[in-house]
């Protein structure tokens, strides 16, 4: 969810690709992201209709771990663009403060 206080404009700063909080990827990684979460909505409704026809719990619960499982897999290749590209960006140019914000990042994942 985008936070609307945030600013819209895209930084063309090439030292701070996150910047406005925005972030330029190109069409071969949105795409790949985009897959990824097509897949998982996919997976979640099916799940919601194993509910609706009363599956069994258990089996339920096996495509709730799989959706789980596809949203950490998704989690880590986002993260892993984020590293090489806007914290390396950062850190090259002397934003230090990004290695705070992605161990914050980092903090909220791994609870």
């Amino acid at each position: 969810m985008m936070d609307n206080n945030k600013t819209h404009s895209i930084n063309n700063d090439a030292n701070s690709c996150c910047q406005t909080r925005h972030k330029m990827r190109t069409k071969e990684e949105q795409n790949a992201l985009i897959t990824r979460l097509k897949k998982i909505e996919g997976q979640i409704r099916g799940i919601e209709r194993m509910v609706e026809d009363n599956a069994y719990c258990p089996d339920i619960l096996i495509q709730v771990m799989a959706a789980t499982s596809a949203l950490n897999s998704f989690n880590k290749k986002l993260l892993t663009c984020h590293i090489h590209s806007c914290v390396a960006a950062d850190i090259r140019s002397g934003k230090d403060e990004a290695i705070d914000e992605l161990c914050s990042v980092l903090q909220k994942l791994m609870k």
